[in-house]
């Protein structure tokens, strides 16, 4: 039967189901398929909260957004085109995030009377029998028969079988989307290589769901998306987290430093403890700690001893780790402190994402007791951010908060990676013997950056002390003079603010450097603001974008910047924490735009604020 094909220009899909139904997978796989074809591309998970909720029920469904795109794009997609829905509860999530007009594709076997009941439908209500869906295509397919009828010369188990049923959604949309399965297909057999059933049923169910989309009439149009116009170079898919571990493992190889995390398992950092374990070639050592607090004072440790020491956790770890990072700052010595953000108090929502720890960074320990902050923008960004972050560690010795949240972390985008060649050095010097003059060691004499000697223990003529007590100037012997004491929380601070000399002068993303409103933002809300502003200068405004990297010390010239615009906006995914800084430090009566629903802001939220602030204005 001929077909007509029809090319379209962007493309967001929606994957939902139950947690075990593959969606995070199947979501992937696509997501890799895309990648290879050269299409631009971004992602958003939406993991469910618990471990394992029950089966069909609300809290239990796990989605995976994708947005592709022959433009460059820097959102995941305010609304679905389409989405994949394969029990009613999937249905019932995600159905306000689909456009009107938009398909669903439906697995008939989830909506039976047990599945409804799950997802809370009235007592004999069925979305897909009483017409509440006429303004959708509904697409609907017994996924899970067919699954099994594709299976059934196979001897498996029927729960077995049906685990497969994810690959036939997915072979479905690879023939809708005119895409070749051969990727998938390679990714099966090296996964399940020694497992030989699962391997056939997964390949027989992902060929069963594209030809199911090839011989079945009702299906009149196939798609595709052409390929992107991007900068030219070598692209990979990579997600937030996988970023951060391959930024570590370059800034260890250009520093000469052996890398060491210690670490204790937390959503949703665990990825990059997981990622560096797989890199004992470049010398990566990792180290699943106890607890939090192990985790970070064996960092210290490694770094005394003169390795790059890193911890990674999330907000709720972080507060753990509090006491050791005061410890480090006291030491002086480098550590890379890394918050891969989720919303909170407490344990909060842990597979959400969030903006809620910058205070925490700033503030969040006891006394004076401050470490600069680097924050990243997308998945991509983590690789250079945790760069910059180590980079601005060992060479103004001092502990660094480096700043993602889960967002970016589980994210993907395509990521032109750079070549060793082109990345900055970070050269290190350690102290190996006495200065010319000097007849003992000082380990708190700093030069002209505030930065005191790296003395690594067992260096003949060296021997220095170190704790937590306060530290005499310049000897480091334990001093509680109050003189002492207030001059050495100044020499501290001063150190940090310092850094400001060493980084870049804050640049304007878009605009024109003076006009009506500029739009500041920090970490995961870099791409609504992007193509919020971008829309916004289409029509005429006069709106600009800046995207703050380094968030303490502040580059020297965002003061000016600030005073360039009659308003500032600063949106942010939390109740109001950069807004007061800015406040504070700069006197500027900013505004904000706050969300704090686990999810993301999105373009179309900024564009109405600020035409909003733009009406008001005139």
């Amino acid at each position: 039967m001929a077909r007509k094909q029809e090319v379209l220009q962007d493309v967001v899909i929606k994957f939902a189901g139950d947690s075990g139904d593959g969606m995070q997978l199947t979501g992937s796989q696509f997501t890799n398929n895309t990648a290879l074809l050269g299409i631009d591309l971004a992602t958003f998970p939406d993991f469910p909260a618990e471990i394992r909720a029950p089966i069909g029920t609300l809290p239990g469904v796990s989605g995976y957004q994708l947005r592709f795109s022959s433009d460059r794009i820097f959102t995941p997609g305010d609304a679905c085109d389409v989405l994949v829905a394969m029990n009613a509860a999937a249905l019932k999530v995600n159905l306000t995030a689909l456009k009107k007009g938009g398909k669903i594709i439906v697995n008939t076997d989830g909506f039976d009377a047990k599945n409804l009941r799950l997802a809370n439908y009235p007592e004999g209500e069925n979305p897909l029998e009483n017409g509440s869906l006429g303004n959708y295509e509904v697409i609907k397919m017994d996924v899970t028969k067919m699954t099994r009828e594709a299976l059934k010369d196979i001897t498996m188990g029927m729960k077995e079988k049906d685990r497969a049923k994810n690959m036939f959604v997915l072979g479905f949309l690879y023939w809708m989307y005119n895409r070749d399965m051969e990727n998938t297909i390679g990714f099966i057999r090296e996964k399940f290589g020694k497992k030989p059933d699962i391997m056939e049923s997964n390949i027989k169910v992902l060929q069963a769901g594209y030809n199911y989309g090839d011989t079945t009439e009702t299906f009149t149009t196939t798609y595709s998306v052409q390929k992107a116009k991007m900068e030219p170079g070598s692209y990979r898919s990579i997600m937030g987290n996988q970023a951060v571990a391959y930024g570590l493992i370059a800034a260890s190889q250009k520093s000469g430093l052996p890398l060491f995390l210690g670490s204790y398992p937390i959503t949703p950092a665990s990825d990059i403890l997981h990622d560096l374990s797989k890199y004992k070639n470049f010398g990566v050592r990792t180290f699943q700690a106890e607890d939090e607090i192990a985790a970070i004072t064996s960092a210290i440790g490694a770094a005394y001893g003169g390795s790059l020491g890193v911890t990674t956790s999330s907000g709720p770890g972080i507060a753990l780790k509090g006491e050791a990072m005061g410890l480090a700052v006291m030491l002086e010595i480098p550590l890379i402190i890394i918050n891969i953000q989720r919303g909170g108090p407490s344990t909060g929502l842990p597979t959400k994402t969030e903006q809620s720890d910058l205070m925490q960074a700033y503030y969040g320990r006891n006394g004076e007791c401050p470490m600069p902050i680097i924050s990243a923008s997308t998945p991509g960004d983590c690789f250079d951010a945790v760069y910059e972050a180590v980079r601005v560690s060992v060479q103004h010795m001092t502990p660094v908060i480096f700043l993602s949240d889960g967002y970016i972390a589980n994210g993907a985008e395509p990521w032109k990676y750079p070549q060793s060649a082109d990345l900055a050095p970070i050269p290190v010097k350690f102290k190996t013997e006495l200065g010319h003059g000097e007849d003992k060691f000082q380990p708190y004499l700093r030069d002209e950056k505030l930065a005191r000697p790296w003395a690594v223990p067992g260096t003949p003529g060296l021997e220095h002390r170190i704790g937590g007590l306060e530290k005499q100037n310049i000897t480091g012997n334990v001093n509680y003079e109050p003189e002492n004491h207030q001059l050495m929380v100044k020499i501290r601070q001063e150190k940090v603010d310092k850094i400001a000399d060493y980084i870049p002068e804050q640049k304007l993303d878009s605009g024109a450097e003076k006009g009506k409103i500029l739009v500041l933002g920090w970490g995961s809300t870099y791409g609504a603001i992007k193509s919020a502003v971008a829309e916004l200068q289409a029509k005429g405004h006069a709106v600009s974008h800046a995207h703050l990297r380094y968030i303490r010390p502040f580059p020297k010239n965002l003061g000016d910047i600030l005073k360039n615009f009659d308003t500032v906006l600063i949106p942010e995914i939390n109740n109001g924490q950069l807004i007061k800084i800015i406040r504070d430090v700069y006197f500027v009566d900013a505004k904000g735009y706050n969300k704090i629903m686990g999810v993301p802001i999105t373009k179309t939220e900024l564009v109405m604020k600020v035409e909003e602030m733009l009406g008001r204005a005139n």
